[in-house]
């Protein structure tokens, strides 16, 4: 969430949604913290893909803007939509590699940036809630996650947590990290404002 704050994305697809616990905290933390103080005038665009239908509650309706109860290797030929962050948290692992990279392939193509969350050793798990599609198919690796775009990559014991997409927004978030981390050390406020603007000014020159 902390990533998801700072990339502060306008737009949202969340794949594989289940209880909708991510929609949920997106809701709260990009929509009710914005200043505006308004509870129920939601501004930004959250969908969700969720292919098993008996894990949509009433939950689901108020927090998403849509629910596409469909599975997203079929679903992604048909949204003519690009979202400014696609979340696939403990979702990977349920496709196998051939399948789990056509996806990322297509969602890192049509999309701004992708969140991943993956267990780095994924425990042997068949169907839950007598959902076939909570099986647990395969295991993926740094190197295999960052091939597709570029990449930032944040520590984590147990999960491979990487957020993939175009350059600037990758490096955007790589300076909020930097700032956030130097901040703590005292008198290095005044040096982490003079290095973004010199990062900001060389951006400028580059693009024109």
């Amino acid at each position: 969430m902390d990533i998801i704050y700072k990339l502060n994305p306008n737009s949202i697809l969340d794949v594989g949604a289940g209880f909708g616990k991510y929609g949920l905290l997106c809701r709260e933390y990009l929509e009710l913290w914005d200043g505006r103080n308004n509870y129920h005038e939601f501004i930004r665009r959250i969908d969700a893909v969720e292919v098993y239908q008996k894990y949509i509650t009433p939950v689901h309706e108020f927090v998403y803007n849509n629910i596409y109860s469909e599975d997203i290797t079929v679903l992604i030929d048909k949204i003519d939509y690009r979202y400014d962050l696609v979340l696939l948290i403990d979702v990977l692992e349920h496709f196998d590699k051939p399948t789990g990279r056509s996806l990322l392939e297509k969602l890192s193509r049509r999309n701004n940036g992708i969140l991943i969350s993956t267990p780095k050793n994924p425990s042997v798990q068949t169907e839950v809630f007598e959902n076939i599609y909570e099986t647990h198919r395969a295991k993926w690796t740094r190197n295999e996650l960052s091939s597709f775009q570029d990449s930032f990559f944040t520590r984590d014991s147990t999960h491979r947590i990487a957020y993939i997409g175009i350059k600037e927004s990758v490096e955007k978030l790589k300076r909020r990290l930097f700032l956030e981390r130097i901040s703590f050390i005292p008198g290095t406020n005044y040096i982490a404002t003079k290095y973004v603007k010199l990062k900001l000014t060389h951006e400028l020159h580059s693009q024109r």
